[in-house]
């Protein structure tokens, strides 16, 4: 048996595989993928099978995937290119004989306004019409989204046009434990999990950095297209610029919050608390 994961040069691929390293699954069980193979060299001195595997090169995908029982398909990051590069994955995963695919798509894929959720629609129903057996997994918001910035919410505040839309964050660390046990136990073909953390405003948000830190952080509400102005003085492409607060009216909408427990029962936790992961990146930042 083997288990694939492609995007193991990215940040969720590589936490996956540790994920799977620590449920015990045999490091020569595990077969990591992705384009710059150097970048995950040392895996490979740990045991764990190391392949290239480029989504826009099916030949490369059918190499990668020889012989595997399972693929945990994490999501590619070219927007816009997603649908070609996972219709070769998923058609490289049917001609190896591939038992299951995991799929990391996005929270509601089938009604969020989200930009990028038409995409990850569009991948799960070519794995409904791939005839594989499959999982999905609709990951919410990485809190790392947030936490990332906390250097520019010290020293500016916060600024957004997310009103009190609830975001539904957890780590990509939860994330990836909840990946590693779709693909280890059994009863997941056929399920969708719509996966999310606790759930906070972008005010809560700026609370909660506040009691970390000991500085006043404050969240400023602005309309759409006045934050899309605001990211593109602070040096985004207008394009880029957009997206990003297109992404803000969609928590605004309310699309980026998660009902339900499905990544604690994944995970057999609860998973990490916002307060946690302010708290660890405010600890990083000061060191």
């Amino acid at each position: 048996m083997s288990i694939v994961v492609t995007g193991a040069t990215g940040q969720l691929g590589r936490l996956a595989v540790e994920a799977l390293l620590s449920r015990g699954v045999p490091a020569e069980q595990i077969v990591a993928t992705g384009r710059r193979v150097e970048a995950i060299a040392d895996l490979q001195d740990r045991g764990v099978t190391v392949r290239r595997a480029d989504y826009t090169d099916p030949e490369s995908l059918r190499a990668a995937f020889a012989g595997a029982e399972k693929v945990l398909l994490v999501s590619g990051s070219e927007i816009g290119q997603r649908v070609p590069q996972h219709r070769n994955a998923i058609a490289a995963a049917k001609d190896a004989g591939v038992r299951l695919i995991a799929y990391t798509s996005v929270a509601r894929a089938d009604s969020s306004s989200l930009g990028i959720a038409g995409e990850h629609q569009a991948t799960e129903q070519l794995l409904a019409e791939s005839g594989i057996p499959h999982v999905v997994l609709r990951n919410g918001w990485y809190t790392e989204n947030y936490t990332g910035q906390l250097g520019t919410y010290l020293a500016n505040g916060i600024v957004g046009s997310a009103g009190e839309g609830r975001i539904s964050a957890a780590t990509r660390a939860d994330y990836a434990e909840a990946a590693a046990a779709a693909v280890t136990e059994d009863g997941h073909a056929g399920a969708v999990y719509e996966l999310g953390g606790e759930a906070f405003t972008m005010s809560e948000l700026a609370a909660t950095v506040s009691a970390a830190t000991g500085k006043d952080v404050t969240y400023t509400d602005v309309p759409v297209e006045q934050f899309a102005k605001i990211l593109e003085g602070a040096g985004l492409p207008a394009p880029v610029a957009g997206m990003f607060a297109d992404i803000d009216r969609s928590v605004a909408a309310g699309d980026l919050f998660v009902e339900g427990n499905d990544l604690e029962k994944l995970i057999g936790r609860a998973p990490t608390p916002l307060t946690q992961a302010v708290a660890d990146a405010a600890a990083r930042l000061q060191g």
